[in-house]
């Protein structure tokens, strides 16, 4: 979720859900340790509970990084072995760590020692010719071994050689009966599921076998589905009563991060998807693309594009049932 799930996205997210555990973009430690800390770590306390996804393969390296996001306040830090990108390649880490789980679990084992809080780790079934039953089961037993507190599992493969970072994505089959044999093997350990979850009825479909699940692209391109997160999962009600309700109370973030130089765009792209099968939705999203891209552009437009949705019981309802 990289340039996706930045600050102001996770702040508008937490105004949907009170209790969705929050993951960051994928920082690699090289940047933790030689870039701008607050600019690319820093987070509002609201965002709580909120994972550090660090991408990296030096033990020590990746210890010093654990040990600055605990200090930073974070909840978790979580180490990506499942990103497929060129870039990531390049940088050994990300998915082709795949074929390196004793150095994983070295990781792994560094950053226990360093920090209190959980170390989890995220990974795919596999990679290019890896027999999936063997790669998975070889890589969770290492980390497992050496400490880590969950494995987060994107159940496809990613193919390094011959498939783009955007075709890992949706080109490789899903197979989540592979995640479930995994869980049954490993009864005493977190098991979250991650990789075509698009809905939170499905979810709650698959929590009743595995530890928890991770929605990734439906959560931010349809971010209205979030409000059913409170209520589904953890029987709590929403924060707010509907979509629309919770984009007005982000107002005075917006107000907030203009004053310190934030332009509107960087927040308010982010809404795009809030609303579905409500009759405004396309105007929103209309008036946000062209209006929020403007000089000076301020709170007031988000105030406008809301105006241009109707706000009505049966509007919220077909909201919520699709």
């Amino acid at each position: 979720m990289m340039e996706w799930t930045d600050r102001p996205c996770r702040f508008f997210h937490r105004l949907l859900t009170r209790r969705a555990l929050l993951y960051t973009e994928m920082v690699t430690t090289g940047a933790v340790l030689h870039g701008d800390r607050m600019r690319l770590i820093g987070f509002d306390p609201a965002e709580h509970p909120v994972a550090l996804q660090l991408g990296g393969s030096d033990p020590k390296a990746l210890a010093q990084c654990a040990r600055i996001g605990a200090d930073f306040g974070y909840d978790e830090i979580n180490l990506n072995v499942g990103c497929p990108s060129d870039r990531v390649q390049e940088g050994r880490f990300g998915a082709c760590l795949m074929a390196e789980p004793v150095l994983v679990a070295d990781c792994v084992a560094a950053m226990k020692a360093a920090v209190a809080i959980p170390v989890t780790v995220k990974c795919r079934i596999g990679i290019d010719d890896q027999d999936p039953e063997v790669a998975l089961e070889t890589l969770a037993s290492a980390v497992k071994a050496a400490g880590a507190d969950a494995l987060i599992v994107h159940a496809r493969k990613a193919w390094l050689k011959g498939l783009s970072p955007r075709e890992n994505r949706d080109v490789p089959p899903l197979d989540y009966d592979i995640v479930f044999r995994l869980k049954a093997r490993h009864s005493d350990w977190p098991i979250v599921l991650n990789g075509g979850v698009s809905t939170v009825e499905a979810a709650c479909e698959h929590l009743s076998m595995l530890d928890g699940v991770m929605m990734g692209r439906a959560a931010y391109q349809e971010p209205w589905r979030l409000l059913a997160v409170d209520p589904e999962v953890f029987g709590e009600p929403a924060p707010y009563a509907s979509a629309r309700e919770a984009a007005l109370a982000l107002l005075p973030y917006i107000e907030r991060e203009l004053s310190r130089g934030a332009r509107l765009h960087s927040i308010t792209r982010h809404l795009h998807g809030l609303f579905h099968a409500v009759p405004g939705a396309r105007a929103f999203r209309r008036h946000l693309a062209t209006a929020a891209v403007k000089p000076g552009a301020c709170a007031d437009v988000l105030a406008e594009a809301l105006a241009l949705v109707v706000d009505s019981p049966a509007a919220m309802a077909q909201t919520a049932a699709a």
